[in-house]
């Protein structure tokens, strides 16, 4: 009796590992289904990116994503990103950070380092606490350092380095 018992599990295991690896080295690709999008996506669309934007919230700043068409960003990279950050945010619930009437005077990138000659109204930011200087300055080297060949930035008014 006790052989029976033995040769019955012995014959079930057989049949399990059978079937196990058979059921493993079953194609498996049947199983997938092609998944097909509701709208198709237009070659604008396939032709953007995001970047990401740091604005002022109430005490720090804080991310903000924005879609941009890859030629623009491929054309001038540093002046098309610093031109979003200075029009302002798209969140409601974000403040601009760089002062108004801010322009762009020159940009140079000097090998991981990317030089930024902001306009006579960057000045305004002598008049702001430490704080909110250190936030500026936040917000455009997170910005900025985003690109990959970008480590540091340095920022100047009328060529004069910022403190």
């Amino acid at each position: 009796m006790k052989r029976i018992i033995t040769v019955m599990i012995i014959i079930l295991l057989i049949i399990g590992v059978i079937f196990g690896i058979f059921y493993l080295s079953s194609d498996k690709e049947e199983e997938i289904t092609e998944y097909t999008p509701q709208e198709e996506i237009s070659e604008e669309q396939m032709r953007q990116t995001m970047v990401t934007l740091y604005f002022k919230n109430e005490n720090d700043v804080v991310p903000e994503a924005r879609l941009i068409d890859v030629k623009k960003l491929m054309e001038n990279p540093y002046e098309e990103i610093l031109n979003m950050l200075l029009e302002g945010p798209k969140n409601s619930n974000l403040q601009k950070i760089i002062p108004e009437g801010t322009k762009i005077e020159k940009i140079e990138k000097q090998g991981e380092n990317l030089i930024i000659n902001f306009s006579e109204e960057f000045n305004k930011i002598k008049e702001m606490t430490e704080e909110q200087k250190k936030m500026i300055n936040n917000s455009i080297e997170k910005t900025i350092t985003q690109l990959t060949e970008i480590n540091a930035v340095d920022i100047r008014v009328n060529d004069e380095k910022m403190n």
